[in-house]
């Protein structure tokens, strides 16, 4: 079944900006607009009236499980009284960013670059040299971005206007890692030299208990296009963190953790138990167990707890030559094993 696509937030704000500008000069709001998005679609949503000049698009975003789905995007446009430039504002529900690193400047509404070029290309087709302010705001918005990214991007007060061709393309991994380089730039911006990679909010919660001195990036499954963009940067030390089922993984040179892609964690466990002199029986237990996490307790009474961090240097071993790829990458590699309860239970770290 081919999945339908949908359309950013961006997509949405242009319309709604030309829409509002389309009221101011002809009187009469417009019920649709035609807009050209970046990648050559037509867009023609639908238009509803908010305030006065002021115009909405509810945003559909296709088959893509986006938290903005359904949205309501508005838009309204303020001229100036001569010539000038088109400048951005955030409505209610559309972020600040706070923090340097990021693709604008501290200060700037979250109205990310190639929206502005939508938008602006928008309004001059109605305003071809008037100065304009444009406030772009989504009902909910601030709601909705305690669920998303935006907080550890230091964007305050509601989400993002995103997008690059206009179009949302479902389940998009592009999006995730766009999300990952940003964070990592940011720090990068700082002046950060180290980072601690984790796959999700557990691990970054015991990170920050176990190594509050590391900023934590949450990657997902993307381990080795996190690692990729690491090198790219030129951080100089990444920590990967996380629990058994994810890292051993990676011990096997796997770089994209997601189960769609492969598993191999049993046979790879089991791998380095062999070559530890492990029994037979032993070994067969572990591959008929359901979770990793159920065999830590076994192999800690085996006295076979030296495998954790066999695994961790062997996921280093994967992780420094995904880094090698980038050719002016010198960046050291660790990792560092967990259990359910945020216990160290296996680390290794290049020298």
């Amino acid at each position: 079944m081919t999945l339908r696509t949908g359309f950013t937030t961006g997509s949405c704000a242009a319309a709604c900006a030309l829409a509002a500008c389309l009221w101011q000069t002809s009187g009469e709001a417009p019920s649709l607009v035609r807009i050209t998005l970046p990648d050559g679609t037509v867009y023609t949503p639908e238009i509803h009236t908010l305030d006065r000049y002021r115009c909405s698009v509810f945003k559909d975003a296709g088959d893509d499980p986006d938290i903005t789905d359904g949205c309501e995007v508005w838009a309204e446009v303020t001229p100036g009284t001569g010539d000038g430039p088109v400048t951005f504002a955030a409505g209610e529900g559309v972020g600040i960013i706070t923090k340097p690193g990021l693709k604008l400047p501290p200060g700037e509404a979250a109205i990310n670059p190639v929206p502005r070029q939508m938008i602006e290309q928008a309004v001059r087709t109605v305003y071809p040299t008037r100065s304009l302010r444009v406030t772009v705001g989504i009902t909910g918005g601030r709601e909705l971005a305690v669920r998303t990214f935006n907080p550890r991007l230091g964007i305050t007060g509601g989400l993002s206007i995103l997008g690059t061709t206009g179009i949302v393309h479902p389940m998009s991994e592009s999006a995730l890692i766009e999300t990952i380089r940003l964070e990592c730039e940011m720090h990068r911006a700082a002046g950060l030299e180290a980072l601690c990679f984790v796959f999700g909010s557990q691990g970054e919660s015991a990170i920050n208990a176990l190594r509050p001195d590391l900023q934590c990036v949450q990657i997902s499954n993307f381990v080795g296009s996190a690692l990729d963009i690491a090198a790219e940067l030129g951080f100089s030390r990444i920590l990967l963190a996380g629990q058994p089922g994810k890292l051993v993984k990676v011990a096997g040179g796997c770089m994209q953790t997601h189960s769609k892609y492969g598993d191999g964690r049993r046979e790879t466990l089991c791998a380095h138990l062999a070559l530890m002199g492990t029994p037979a029986d032993l070994l067969k237990t572990v591959m008929s167990a359901t979770t990793l996490d159920s065999l830590i307790p076994i192999i800690h009474s085996s006295g076979l707890s030296a495998v954790f961090p066999r695994l961790c240097q062997s996921a280093c071993r994967y992780m420094s030559e995904r880094a090698a790829r980038i050719p002016s990458s010198h960046l050291k590699t660790g990792a560092m094993m967990l259990d359910g309860a945020g216990h160290i239970i296996g680390e290794y770290h290049e020298s």
